[in-house]
């Protein structure tokens, strides 16, 4: 899944309101852990944003999900 600078804000809105889950972009539905699963969420979406900007072209990127449902 190619991330969005939407998914990103998502994320950081999650973060900041204290909320553990987040539905992206696609629509897909993911329920965090804790803080710190958020956090390294947001470093891996962010780094593949900051590679799409600097290249002009999408990465593919594997998630892998942490946790249970």
């Amino acid at each position: 899944m190619a991330f969005q600078q939407s998914d990103l804000d998502r994320l950081d809105a999650a973060i900041s309101s204290g909320v553990r889950s987040v539905t992206f972009a696609d629509g897909r539905r993911t329920e965090y852990q804790n803080v710190a699963d958020m956090l390294r969420a947001r470093d891996m979406i962010r780094g593949e944003i900051d590679a799409v900007a600097s290249t002009g072209r999408r990465r593919r990127l594997t998630i892998m999900q942490v946790g249970r449902r």
